[in-house]
């Protein structure tokens, strides 16, 4: 049975660990709700992106020649993207990433597909360095609160190999923030891009954003050339702020679990140590009392 010393020492030690984790928990939950904050403003933004390239796609006479639409003849190589976190504490977050990002490689794998990679973040990077996967380039530093010219560096180096034929699809795995104790795992195809953005799901409001008669300067075409890697640009870059939020979550409902099983173990071993306590001062009553009866 440990001594009470010992006992003492393991009550310290979690009740320390327990402040760490609860000003985890803390810093974990504002930089939560600024995630949220993020995400809200960048909504409209997005919508209105799509609405644009919607409207001057329809302008377009012929648009199947642009390099990010125009799919490859054959599917030989695709591009994994996951998106993980710097830093771990949180959970079943950066796992499940990783576990789909493998699942979708064995399935692309058995489809006699070839898998590259190009993992965001530092816990993405090590597991596929660790397991020897082919690694074209990485990004990592800015997953808690990432730029938009992070997401640009993404997108430029995704659709750089896409353009050049070096792979001909390119899959983006990340979490998709639902709330702070709920991540769910989503796996969406971003090059080539749909020619579904084309249109939009609210005819009425695009037609708002492109109602009158148009001169276009230089042609639509051209215009959507260059509005479609921006239109990739965004949608790494919502990506990325829903998986910032989602790791915030995690952490913060982690490091919550971790406090409260923290302050159920300080409970039970102060038992022990109250238990340890009683047994000793018992045993030093019976050696003076021993001690009395010798001596009469």
């Amino acid at each position: 049975m440990a001594s009470v010393q010992d006992l003492k020492r393991r009550i310290r030690s979690v009740t320390n660990t327990r402040k760490i984790t609860r000003a985890l928990e803390l810093v974990a939950a504002a930089k939560l709700r600024r995630a949220q904050a993020r995400i809200e403003a960048m909504r409209p933004y997005a919508d209105t992106m799509g609405d644009l390239i919607a409207g001057v796609g329809r302008a377009a006479s012929s648009v199947r020649s642009l390099p990010l639409l125009q799919q490859h003849e054959t599917i030989e190589t695709v591009l994994l993207v996951p998106l993980t976190g710097d830093r771990g504490l949180a959970g079943a977050f950066n796992g499940q990433v990783i576990r789909r990002a493998f699942a979708l490689e064995r399935q692309l794998q058995s489809e006699g597909m070839t898998v590259r990679w190009l993992p965001v973040g530092k816990k993405g990077r090590s597991t596929l360095a660790f397991r020897g996967r082919e690694i074209v380039d990485s990004y990592v530093g800015f997953s808690d609160g990432p730029a938009y010219a992070n997401a640009q560096a993404v997108a430029h180096r995704a659709a750089q190999l896409y353009t050049d034929g070096e792979v001909d699809r390119v899959v983006l795995v990340y979490n998709t923030f639902v709330s702070a104790l709920t991540q769910q795992v989503t796996d969406r195809d971003i090059l080539p891009i749909s020619s579904d953005v084309l249109e939009t799901d609210d005819e009425e409001r695009a037609a708002d954003v492109m109602r009158g008669d148009f001169i276009f300067e230089p042609e639509p075409e051209e215009i959507l050339a260059r509005l479609l890697p921006v239109y990739l640009e965004t949608e790494i870059y919502r990506a990325m702020l829903e998986s910032a939020a989602s790791f915030q979550g995690a952490q913060m409902t982690a490091m919550r679990n971790a406090s409260k099983n923290a302050g159920e173990l300080i409970d039970r071993v102060t038992l022990q140590m109250n238990r340890a306590r009683q047994a000793e001062i018992t045993q030093e009553i019976l050696e003076v009392v021993a001690g009395a009866e010798a001596l009469a």
